[in-house]
């Protein structure tokens, strides 16, 4: 079987796997204890917290450490909406945003706030001056993903950063990382990024642990009370083994990102080429977007059965975000993206990893072909 959905979760790299599961022997210290144990996880714990924040260009003050991406969205949206509600209580997202995104601002919406959901064109792309257009007196917190998870669409993050804060620069701005770092550039100093999160299992890192940037001087409401863990923000003992390894992860992926944008690039191209010949399937992902993620649909059949008869063929892909995988109602993204719902119901997405090879996608475009071959005769209306 060859794994075509990195989108969804990544294998650890060996280094990675080694590193935790010494770091679990060796350093299992609670960081806070004042004993030698605990001063050498304590500094193993400084040490990742460093690499982290070089690779992501920012100061190791500024990166809290959290369970993963789920958390760090949850914490950067009600954290500062709970934390600047004096200062208004409106909040501006977009409608194709990651679950946690998502349904952060529907809760917020249940507790009193004035929630704006910004449309997208047909190819997933919400514009900056959309986003200008929407901000209020009372506008506290913007938050658009980098790349969508389901289709790859990237926004232009750097002119919404730019607008935000020409319009109104107490307005916080938060980015979901999770399928952007790694893949594309991100210059959070550079872009007006007051908030950014992202998850090591994305990058070949473990699962179970992530970063939420925390731009200086900038405060969160904390949504975990306890023993004050990192400056307050998040209590709970560190998990200092996957911290290590998504450090090393993290710099692994900052080092091979230009390496593997260049192979996708490649990959991306034949498959999309592929997909084009086949007049059942749909595109629904740009050649704009990252070259990992390519989404199509086939109308009139459903994407489990597409799923699972490639799955025959010896490939792996996924429905949609695996957080959704196993749901049955249309992909929100593609309706937002105004595809009808023959085509929302049917969609497929291929995400690539490092580890691919040019023979792996030649397996992927035979198997591609062969599936639908197969289907054809089941296809609705036939």
């Amino acid at each position: 079987m060859i794994y075509f959905d990195y989108a969804a979760t990544t294998p650890p790299y060996d280094d990675v796997i080694n590193t935790v599961a010494e770091v679990m022997k060796r350093h299992y210290g609670n960081p806070s204890s004042i004993h030698q144990l605990g001063e050498d996880a304590d500094k193993l714990l400084r040490r990742a917290r460093e690499v982290c924040a070089s690779a992501l260009q920012i100061k190791p003050s500024e990166v809290v450490f959290t369970s993963g991406a789920t958390e760090s969205n949850n914490f950067a949206i009600k954290g500062a909406a709970f934390q600047y509600r004096s200062r208004g209580n409106h909040i501006i997202t977009t409608e194709i945003e990651h679950a946690s995104v998502y349904e952060s601002f529907l809760q917020l919406k249940e507790l009193g706030y004035d929630v704006t959901f910004l449309p997208v064109d047909r190819d997933g792309n919400v514009s900056p001056a959309q986003v200008g257009a929407a901000i209020q007196d009372n506008t506290i917190l913007v938050s658009v993903m980098h790349v969508n998870n389901e289709v790859g669409t990237i926004q232009p993050i750097r002119e919404i950063g730019q607008i935000i804060k020409q319009k109104h620069p107490r307005v916080l701005f938060h980015v979901d990382g999770v399928q952007g770092f790694g893949k594309i550039p991100v210059r959070i100093k550079d872009w007006g990024i007051d908030l950014y999160s992202l998850s090591a299992h994305k990058i070949r890192g473990p699962k179970g642990v992530g970063i939420l940037y925390v731009h200086e001087g900038v405060k969160l409401f904390p949504l975990l009370s306890g023993g004050g863990q990192e400056r307050g923000l998040r209590s709970g003992t560190e998990n200092i083994a996957n911290i290590v390894g998504m450090s090393k992860a993290l710099r692994i992926a900052h080092e091979k990102q230009s390496e593997n944008y260049n192979k996708w690039t490649e990959f991306r191209d034949l498959i999309v080429d592929a997909i084009e010949k086949i007049p059942q399937l749909q595109l629904n992902s740009t050649k704009k977007g990252t070259p990992n993620i390519i989404h199509f649909s086939y109308p009139g059949m459903k994407s489990e059965v597409l799923l699972h008869t490639l799955e025959q063929e010896g490939v792996a892909v996924s429905t949609r975000s695996a957080c959704s995988s196993k749901h049955t109602e249309p992909s929100r993204v593609l309706l937002a993206m105004g595809r009808d719902l023959a085509a929302a119901s049917s969609g497929i997405r291929i995400s690539l990893g490092d580890d691919h090879t040019l023979q792996n996608v030649e397996v992927l475009i035979k198997a591609l072909n062969a599936a639908v071959e197969k289907l054809r005769p089941l296809e609705r209306g036939k």
